[in-house]
């Protein structure tokens, strides 16, 4: 099988239509019908039915396009460490991160390991924490940085950073003497921005402030501007607030009567490379 007929194949499933398939590959149309041919004889099925001008999968050509896009993929990513090794960069180290983690603490983290170890590629994954063990466990992450402890059997992790969580919201200065209960009641609740401790903190907040309005919203950054657009206010991680809180966007409000939770970044990782290693002993985290 060559890679060229599942790459047409690939195409032409994409656009159900062979001429449409020629012309992003730069390619004729007879080459294109050829190319697909061929890996009908190589499979001995049969993935087009030809209907006109158009084409549609067989019950065969749906169940290899899955497996077609697997063999590309693959393929790509060996050419891609191959035109590293021939530019000199030998090594790769992939970490899957949190958006928040990659907004906050990973920034001065990475340029730190990247200067010192200037010969290997650094790639960064940014995903949810939901799906970061996932990654790991997988192989496609050698590094995961979480805010949420992984389920997935056979990970490797501890605790690296605990972020404390305050109660943000609009900057007034006429309003910065407020109680909690009272920006409770004067603003809506932005939650669901964090993947642990809403569920334990929105009942703890119910209890001093039972009619708070609250509004879901799962993006931290999306939550931070419609708090600076006085559209609520929201429990989130320092690390998360400080440049809006220096250039007085947001203001913290003293929290007295809930206990605020704290926010933690988990390092994990599932087999130990010599890039982990290095990576790990950079920052000290064995």
């Amino acid at each position: 099988m060559e890679i060229k007929w599942v790459r047409t194949f690939l195409s032409a499933a994409k656009h159900e239509n062979f001429r449409q398939a020629s012309d992003e590959l730069f390619l004729t149309q007879p080459a294109v019908s050829k190319h697909v041919k061929r890996l009908e004889q190589h499979l001995d099925v049969k993935l087009f039915d030809r209907v006109g001008k158009h084409v549609a999968l067989t019950a065969a050509g749906a169940k290899f396009l899955p497996i077609a896009k697997k063999l590309m993929t693959t393929y790509n990513e060996g050419i891609e460490e191959m035109e590293a090794w021939k530019k000199g960069v030998h090594r790769i180290l992939k970490i899957a991160v949190a958006p928040q983690i990659a907004a906050s603490i990973l920034p001065p983290i990475l340029s730190r390991f990247m200067e010192t170890h200037p010969e290997i590629e650094v790639v960064i994954d940014v995903v949810r924490s939901f799906d970061i063990g996932k990654k790991v466990r997988s192989g496609q992450a050698d590094i995961g940085l979480s805010r949420m402890e992984p389920w997935e059997a056979g990970i490797h992790y501890k605790v690296i950073h605990q972020d404390p969580v305050v109660l943000v919201a609009p900057y007034d200065s006429d309003r910065c003497s407020m109680t909690e209960a009272e920006a409770l009641q004067m603003y809506r609740l932005l939650i669901d921005n964090h993947p642990t401790y809403w569920e334990e903190l929105l009942p703890a907040v119910r209890q001093i402030a039972p009619s708070v309005r609250t509004l879901p919203v799962t993006q931290m950054d999306v939550t931070k501007r419609l708090i600076e657009q006085g559209l609520g206010l929201s429990y989130l991680p320092l690390s998360m607030v400080k440049e809006e809180l220096n250039h007085q966007k947001l203001m913290i409000i003293p929290s007295v009567q809930i206990q605020r939770p704290t926010s933690l970044t988990y390092f994990m990782t599932k087999i130990i490379t010599e890039e982990v290693e290095e990576f790990v002993k950079e920052w000290g985290w064995e």
